[in-house]
């Protein structure tokens, strides 16, 4: 049956074969340019293609980066494809019975060096200057430093009277979806962070490797004990960002997110009278430590 059908592939003329295989190529492409749409806002969402609508500037030069990618990766699948297709039509024991007798061809070889030297060229240039751009900031307007533990997440403002807090995850059986709460997602303590607002972002670690990472955000940086790595985002819309715990750091490494709101200006100050009153008034010497054991949920 195979061999059948292969046969029946190589005695297709060109034009019949392209006219099949422009249809599936104009339904591959209106799936790439329709996965956007599929994403949900600040999370993720069930047969989600594509990454999560970007929600700051370091997003967007990583989404822009990676369209130019798919674009280059695409027309060279395509053309690799071609000419396969034209080598098993063409070139076939029953279309050319007698193959031509030569191993070398000067102008194709040099072509196939330098074209793809012109590619990778395409390519780091702007790689380079993404990598450089989302590394960090010279004078950030604020800073938010991050510390993971086995399993949750310690916030801190070192701009604002060292403001600092815990943040778990809130358990399954608690979780309030008319609250906007999400299972997996939700924490008892948001980091809450303005828009329109260059954030310098320090993560560590108490303990093991953990690693900091909202989609959304395009952020997501390793968080190592006795050493503090850097990044930086500035968030350009209002909203609800998730992240999780992306560095496999233990037996509840899943049950480790990261619930981001974004506000204005305006509301950001007054977050930080209402958040300092509330975090002061808690003990921290006597404070019971929680663990997320998954038995809990």
């Amino acid at each position: 049956m195979c061999r059948k059908r292969t046969q029946q592939i190589k005695d297709l003329p060109m034009k019949t074969f392209a006219k099949r295989l422009f249809p599936a190529l104009v339904i591959v492409m209106l799936g790439l340019w329709a996965a956007p749409a599929l994403a949900a806002e600040g999370q993720p969402v069930d047969w989600e293609i594509g990454f999560q609508p970007a929600a700051s500037s370091s997003a967007e030069r990583i989404h822009d980066f990676h369209n130019m990618l798919l674009w280059i990766i695409t027309g060279i699948v395509i053309f690799v494809f071609i000419l396969l297709a034209i080598v098993i039509l063409r070139f076939n024991s029953k279309a050319n019975p007698k193959p031509a007798q030569f191993s070398h061809n000067v102008l194709i070889e040099v072509v196939w060096t330098i074209v793809p030297i012109l590619i990778l060229i395409v390519i780091v240039v702007p790689s380079f200057k993404l990598l450089y751009t989302n590394d960090r900031i010279e004078n950030p307007d604020m800073t938010l430093k991050v510390t993971g533990y086995q399993w949750y997440w310690g916030y801190e403002y070192p701009d604002n009277d060292g403001l600092n807090f815990l943040s778990y995850m809130v358990p399954e059986k608690d979780i309030d979806p008319a609250k906007g709460q999400v299972r997996l997602l939700s924490t008892d303590n948001v980091v809450v962070l303005p828009v329109d607002t260059n954030i310098q972002i320090l993560v560590t670690a108490a303990d093991v490797i953990h690693a900091f990472a909202v989609p959304a955000l395009g952020v997501k940086i390793d968080a190592v004990p006795g050493r503090l790595n850097e990044t930086w985002v500035n968030i350009s819309k209002p909203g609800r960002y998730f992240g999780q715990c992306s560095e496999l750091c233990g037996k509840d490494h899943s049950y480790m997110p990261i619930e981001i709101h974004a506000v204005s200006k305006e509301e950001f100050q007054q977050w930080l009278i209402t958040a300092k009153e509330k975090f002061a008034a808690l003990d921290t010497g006597n404070t019971e430590i929680k663990f997320a054991f998954a038995e809990e949920r």
